[in-house]
């Protein structure tokens, strides 16, 4: 039996999830696997132990419908985390050592050294309120990882067309996604009224809201230019409909604070549109400048769309297990200001307490503390790393239309990386 939920906004196709009666045997070699099921999701949390052994594969593609967004999701979806998991990479059986992201990047080292020289001068020189405003950012110890996947994904699309070195495409593109990328953060914590950023005073906090959002608007404006002067009309409609997505992702999210009825595959939706669209984005974008056929592109989007999809998983996992000196922010904020993620939508069906906590919106003192109990208590950060799990593995069997190099071997290092923050 298979059942899909298709998932459109303006008409245009966003993603398909599937649940099926099979198990994958498609994961390569050098990766273990084990199944996962889910605690029960009816009853106590003193009940979330219990197992089932039915098991479902999960498939994720890109589908087009003409159907609008749902308000109720089909079972498919809604229910294919929490009923059970497809075999999903398991760290702990790995025989290799820990991925660090300096060890990931080496192999595209030189590459990310020409960017962060580039990219001071790609931002421009007009004004130097924004020209400080950029540099804040820029500075702000990020990981660089978006325009690393495209001189990854560039490299190992390059061998199947037997493309020596990088176009100055693949090297602009990555300009323009670091670019975007950073731009988006710059709204953001407008938007999240958030102080701190990777440890470090955000944007609008040193230079205030107004040379913030002009920042923010300026970063994009000079990306779209980079953008059209590729003159290449598939990135540009790529690239372009992510600026779209940023959007409507915030449109969701805001629509949706302490809403305790919000299901999976608005969480999931909200998390593509804010996350994954850029990262599928640069992926298939970076094959497109490569010359590779139509297969391979969708499959790099469909590994930065899973990759990115495990990735918002995670970081939703971290707001509540890790410090606010590990985040560089206090933890649980998105719980604080009504943002709803996975580990709590799935604590909310085990625990009604939670909801009358939330709807509340933590009026009482100590009761916002007293929720990250509950989600905890109630086996939501276990279900949310199952889910992450399920995005990870998807995103390893992606990568099987490349050749087995080492630029394929750091794409499915990245994948690992991401999972071991949750280990």
């Amino acid at each position: 039996m298979m059942s899909m939920t298709c998932h459109t906004l303006d008409g245009r196709a966003v993603m398909d999830f599937v649940a099926c009666g099979c198990s994958s045997n498609a994961l390569l070699d050098r990766y273990s696997v084990r199944n996962y099921s889910k605690a029960n999701s009816k009853g106590s949390c003193r009940g979330y132990g219990a197992r089932l052994n039915r098991i479902r594969c999960g498939v994720s593609s890109m589908t087009t419908a003409e159907t609008p967004v749902p308000k109720k999701a089909d079972n498919a979806l809604l229910n294919g985390v929490p009923e059970g998991l497809p075999q999903v990479l398991n760290l702990k059986k790995q025989s290799r050592k820990p991925v660090s992201l300096t060890n990931l990047f080496e192999i595209v080292a030189d590459d990310l050294l020409t960017l962060n020289q580039n990219l001071q001068s790609i931002v421009g020189a007009e004004n130097p309120v924004l020209m400080s405003a950029a540099e804040q950012i820029f500075g702000a110890g990020g990981k660089r990882m978006r325009p690393a996947l495209v001189f990854l994904v560039s490299r190992a699309t390059a061998e199947l067309v037997g493309l020596k070195e990088l176009t100055k495409e693949h090297r602009r593109l990555a300009e323009i996604i670091e670019m975007i990328h950073t731009a988006s953060l710059i709204h953001d914590d407008v938007l999240d009224e958030s102080d701190m950023r990777r440890g470090k005073e955000t944007v609008h906090q040193m230079f205030g809201t107004r040379v913030a959002v002009l920042a923010g608007d300026f970063m994009f404006a000079q990306s779209s230019w980079y953008l059209a002067n590729l003159e290449n009309i598939q990135v540009i409609k790529l690239i372009s409909q992510v600026i779209k997505d940023f959007a409507s992702g915030e449109i969701k999210q805001a629509s949706s604070l302490f809403d305790c009825d919000v299901e999976l595959e608005e969480y999931l939706l909200k998390s593509y549109y804010k996350t994954a669209s850029l990262i599928a984005a640069s992926t298939k974008g970076a094959a497109v400048f490569s010359g590779v056929d139509n297969y391979v592109m969708e499959k790099m989007y469909d590994y930065g769309k899973n990759l990115g999809l495990s990735f918002q998983v995670v970081d939703d996992i971290l707001d509540f297990t890790q410090s606010a000196e590990q985040l560089g922010k206090p933890a649980g904020t998105d719980l604080a200001k009504g943002n709803l993620t996975a580990p709590v939508i799935f604590a909310l069906k085990k625990e009604p307490k939670l909801r009358d906590i939330i709807e509340s919106e933590f009026s009482e003192t100590g009761s916002l503390d007293e929720a990250i109990a509950l989600v905890k208590a109630c086996g939501g950060i276990e279900q949310a790393q199952e889910l992450a799990k399920e995005k990870a593995h998807l995103a390893i069997q992606n990568l099987e239309c490349l050749p087995k190099t080492a630029f394929r071997l750091a794409l499915e290092d990245m994948v690992m990386f991401n999972l071991q923050r949750i280990e």
